[in-house]
């Protein structure tokens, strides 16, 4: 059972990070400043720094935040889905839907500097485990016959690079059609490699 202090620290840091979010969405890192963090979220500025040592903190764990929260959605609409087909769906449209709904917050994340952006090691742990879940089911259906023998972390690995390659020309304003529009074509591409 958590104590009320440790239920309103957690309640102020999620309000921080939240405020962060926007903040950075609307003006950038470089722009955006603790001050107009603690206004939105209604706190004191002194306060952000009980939480956050710096501004770089607050901005990685917003990131952290978001990409967490993503693999959670992403793991669980993956194990709702019914077959090989609808699990692929599911991971793409999770990311897809995801970066469409944070596409300020992303566009910064994919633009920033070197040191403000995550590393490699970062990227294939938040998506590790969803990528491994997606190759599972790439495995059990080659197994079965109903798609042909292929290197299943590969093959879950590549789904991943597409959709991310999609989600950047979304990003870029390279591509105006709708998250499902992108999903259903990537889908068919993948589908039809897998056949």
């Amino acid at each position: 059972m958590k104590t009320k202090q440790q239920v309103v620290s957690a309640f102020r840091r999620t309000k921080i990070i939240d405020a962060a979010r926007s903040v950075f969405a609307q003006k950038g890192f470089a722009r955006g400043i603790i001050d107009e963090i603690a206004k939105d979220a209604g706190i004191a500025k002194g306060t952000v720094y009980l939480y956050f040592r710096s501004k770089k903190e607050i901005y990685r764990a917003v990131l952290d935040h978001d990409m967490e929260s993503l693999k959670k959605g992403t793991l669980q609409r993956i194990d709702a889905a019914k077959n090989l087909k609808d699990k692929i769906r599911a991971f793409t449209m999770a990311r897809l839907e995801n970066a469409e709904a944070r596409k300020e917050f992303f566009r910064i994340m994919d633009t920033e500097s070197g040191s403000l952006s995550f590393t490699r090691s970062q990227y294939r742990n938040w998506l590790g485990e969803p990528v491994l879940r997606l190759a599972s089911a790439i495995e059990d259906a080659s197994q079965r016959g109903e798609i042909r023998r292929v290197p299943s972390e590969k093959v879950a690995w590549m789904i991943a690079d597409m959709t991310r390659g999609t989600i950047q020309r979304r990003l870029l304003g390279q591509n105006d059609s709708l998250p499902g529009e992108d999903c259903e074509f990537l889908l068919g591409f993948i589908w039809a490699a897998l056949a």
